[in-house]
């Protein structure tokens, strides 16, 4: 019994109409360059209506106290009192600029391409990974800086006693415990690695042994938190049945990451006052070296 099968045509994608589209000039380039202007006459304007906050002369044998990095490093600075200096300058940037460059290969459907929010429930996912990233950023901070310790004690005379004291923040666990003194000086390496500092500070920087309680508070567990807690959030939402695809996935976290790079900046330029410590903003102040100047 022979079977006919008849093969349907491919649907192609309509071109779209003429009346749909638009040109760069004038549509485009117009509606930019009002934009422009109108941005510079606000800048102008807030210029003549406020005061830059500048400070004294430059001296190069006094430094400011706090010395902040521009505003749009202020993030990393923020990172560098909480982890390993070269994790938070170069190894978690570029490992996040390479995540980003991988989402469109991860994220493969054609759907809704090019469209905020472009799947069911991605404002939801938005909200609530944001929320998340926000909030949890704040609490890190707060917690690493001693300042949940500080709150509970003084606010709510609340103590763990010295038994819980290397909870107070990450860096209690390394000076708090009673860690053997083999710990701080594991090899690791079977030759000893040497790089000069270049600073003439008069040693190099030694790479065959291991501190392991630094090791534990500078890397690993920064890392735990900064691995954990996004995994942590994608199961959760899927488990609640908001994240459904990958493009889900990756709003919630990119959401969570918007949120927490906001905080960092938001720390670093208006909450860290002199010796980097937390303060409110109102209570900033900044030391210029100025001989009787507090």
């Amino acid at each position: 019994m022979a079977t006919t099968v008849v093969a349907r045509p491919v649907a192609r994608p309509q071109a779209r109409a003429r009346d749909e589209e638009v040109l760069v000039w004038p549509d485009l380039v117009f509606i930019e360059f009002i934009a422009a202007m109108l941005f510079t006459i606000t800048l102008f304007f807030l210029s003549v209506v406020v005061n830059a906050p500048l400070l004294d002369q430059a001296n190069a044998d006094v430094t400011p106290n706090p010395s902040k990095a521009p505003w749009y490093l202020l993030n990393l600075q923020e990172l560098l009192l909480h982890m390993n200096a070269a994790m938070a300058g170069i190894i978690i940037p570029t490992i996040w600029l390479v995540i980003l460059g991988a989402f469109p290969y991860f994220d493969r459907d054609n759907e809704g391409q090019g469209v905020y929010f472009g799947t069911d429930g991605a404002v939801k996912i938005t909200i609530i990974a944001a929320a998340i990233g926000f909030f949890g950023t704040w609490a890190l901070i707060l917690w690493d800086s001693g300042k949940v310790a500080f709150f509970l004690h003084d606010w709510f005379r609340l103590s763990g006693g010295d038994s819980l004291r290397f909870l107070e923040s990450a860096r209690s666990m390394q000076s708090q415990l009673p860690w053997p003194d083999w710990s701080r000086e594991i090899t690791y390496l079977p030759f000893n690695l040497r790089i000069l500092d270049g600073t003439g500070s008069g040693g190099p920087t030694t790479f065959q042994h291991l501190d392991f309680p630094g090791w534990l508070v500078e890397q690993a567990i920064p890392i735990v938190f900064i691995v954990g807690l996004p995994s942590l959030l994608i199961y959760g939402m899927w488990r609640m049945g908001l994240v459904v695809t990958r493009r889900d996935a990756l709003l919630a976290l990119f959401g969570g990451f918007v949120a927490s790079y906001g905080v960092l900046t938001l720390t670093g330029t208006a909450f860290r006052g002199q010796g980097q410590e937390l303060v409110f903003p109102w209570e900033l102040k900044v030391s210029e070296g100025i001989p009787g100047q507090e």
